[in-house]
């Protein structure tokens, strides 16, 4: 188990590529208890700062989000991989999509020390500066997630690359895959809050009205509160952002044609 992981974080597009062309179910079983074992783990450091019983039940809810989120877009996804001509499958674009996956989990779940000792040090939800405390929790591990997320595009580039015909599909797929788990992993996760613990809301495993409302009004209308109306211009400054932040992914994508004609010559 450790050798086929070690080979996951690696990288090399050539283990990748065996991986996803004989989608075992060893392999699905490897992924899908790495995710249910390393982001529950994070997922209890996320929120053991609001409460133990927090921490138990975002360590269920974290891995649940996740297993839910490709199950509900393996289809789509699928489908948009073979309209792409990216030339994988329905079951290797799930493949490909759960070891991304899998690769996040396990550098939060390399974290998951840090961040419990970041949560046991952290002024309790009762003192004076809870609230404070709160947003740079909440801020630390968006971080901490976006970086996780990163790495695994990263891998998920290398792997596109090696498997599509040229760069340009390699491109349009990823954002395709990444477009859809994002729209729907976002509400999803609004659905099944809360996940950091207000420390003014009763701790609860989800709200008592989860289906009301949705991720993007609320994320809208907290945009417009705290910009006085610029929700917009906040908005714009988010995906530059988000841009650069994914430069290393887009760079690796747009060498991707030049590296297969060097490896063809």
């Amino acid at each position: 188990m450790r050798h086929e992981l070690a080979i996951l974080l690696r990288g090399s597009p050539a283990d990748l590529r065996k991986w996803i062309n004989d989608p075992g179910a060893s392999s699905l079983r490897l992924c899908l208890v790495t995710i249910i074992l390393a982001f529950g783990i994070y997922g209890m450091t996320v929120g053991f700062w609001r409460d133990p019983k927090m921490g138990i039940y975002v360590g269920i809810k974290m891995p649940a989000l996740i297993i839910l989120t490709l199950a509900c877009n393996g289809f789509l996804n699928g489908m948009l991989g073979l309209l792409l001509g990216s030339g994988l499958g329905f079951r290797q674009s799930i493949m490909a999509q759960l070891m991304s996956f899998t690769i996040a989990a396990l550098v939060l779940g390399g974290l998951a020390p840090v961040t419990f000792f970041m949560s046991l040090n952290a002024p309790a939800p009762d003192a004076a500066n809870a609230t404070s405390a709160h947003s740079y929790f909440l801020v630390a591990h968006t971080v901490l997630i976006a970086v996780a997320g990163i790495i695994a595009n990263l891998h998920l580039a290398k792997l596109l690359i090696a498997v599509t015909p040229d760069s340009r599909t390699a491109i349009t797929t990823l954002l395709a895959w990444l477009g859809g788990n994002a729209f729907v992993g976002a509400q999803l996760s609004w659905i099944m809050r809360p996940f950091f613990g207000t420390p003014t809301i009763e701790v609860a495993f989800l709200r008592p009205k989860p289906f009301d409302g949705t991720f993007y009004e609320v994320f809208w209308d907290k945009l417009q509160a705290i910009s006085g109306g610029g929700g917009f211009i906040v908005l714009m400054l988010i995906a530059i952002v988000l841009f650069l932040l994914h430069l290393p992914v887009i760079k690796l994508l747009s060498c991707g044609d030049s590296g297969k004609s060097g490896r063809q010559g």
